[in-house]
């Protein structure tokens, strides 16, 4: 017993073609290329914007005029 040999993996390969056709599979593989590119580009845009650490939300923000909002104060449990 050991791992597949080439012609394991040749069968595979033609039962494959033979289930799904080669347009269909062609139109998978371009599918998974452009969502790896829009991943990576994703990826490059996020990196380059990204000038250091969000800003933190302060005491003197101003408060809210909407009448269905509700302004709360979190304090730490003693």
């Amino acid at each position: 017993m050991g791992g597949l040999s080439i012609w394991h993996w040749l069968i595979v390969l033609l039962i494959v073609v033979l289930v799904f056709g080669t347009k269909k599979l062609k139109n998978i593989g371009q599918d998974l290329g452009g969502a790896v590119k829009g991943f990576k580009d994703g990826m490059k845009d996020g990196a380059a914007s990204v000038d250091g650490p969000p800003a933190q939300v302060t005491a003197n923000m101003p408060k809210a005029t909407d009448a269905n909002t509700v302004d709360v104060e979190a304090k730490n449990k003693s």
